[in-house]
């Protein structure tokens, strides 16, 4: 699917009566949408740390961008599972990056979540990262080093501690525009990276 580029009204992010992970059972491109605004919460050393993601990207198996598109393998296996869980990969040999899978079980599709900002931790937050305001969470894996998001928890349901999902939606006057994804080598024309417009999280 290639998602227009105009910018949709927060009040269609989040379908009043659909609930994590129940929203994200259509497109990848619907489940990206849902998933703006939404609260990642993540429970670690003792700390309750809790970011709002405000940058995605959709992928799927028709997709040749995505990690599904030559089928199912043991590396992305979550992937062709049920909505709601981790798709967590390790890229460049250092940085893991993690996704939230979608769509109907057996069809490979998820959402890369790219940028968040902090609601609550902050200050752990920065100090994980060693960084302070936006570059703390402003990348896929800035986002999990500052939670401590690893393969250990490859496959995690979502709706569970130590790390879950929230859906919650837009703030007023809050805008998501959908642009070209970032850092990917094919399919680079569809516009399936959604932002929250304007937000100073956005990993650019």
């Amino acid at each position: 699917m290639v998602a227009d580029s105009a910018a949709v009204p927060g009040s269609t992010s989040v379908a009043a009566d659909l609930t994590f992970p129940d929203a994200l059972t259509g497109t990848a491109d619907e489940a990206a949408r849902r998933l703006l605004g939404c609260h990642l919460i993540r429970e670690l050393d003792g700390a309750r740390l809790v970011v709002r993601v405000v940058e995605v990207e959709a992928y799927d198996q028709n997709d040749p961008a995505s990690h599904t598109f030559h089928g199912k393998s043991h590396r992305n296996r979550a992937m062709f599972g049920p909505a709601g869980h981790a798709y967590i990969y390790f890229t460049y040999g250092m940085y893991h990056c993690i996704n939230v899978t979608a769509g109907v079980d057996g069809f490979g599709s998820g959402v890369l979540l790219r940028a968040a900002e902090p609601l609550e931790g902050t200050g752990i937050i920065e100090e994980r990262r060693g960084k302070r305001g936006p570059t703390a969470l402003n990348g896929p894996a800035k986002l999990c080093m500052a939670l401590g998001i690893d393969m250990d928890l490859y496959g995690h349901d979502l709706t569970r501690p130590p790390l879950r999902i929230e859906l919650a939606g837009l703030k007023p006057g809050e805008h998501v525009d959908a642009t070209e994804r970032i850092g990917i080598s094919k399919a680079v024309e569809r516009r399936r990276r959604y932002i929250i417009e304007g937000n100073l999280y956005l990993s650019r």
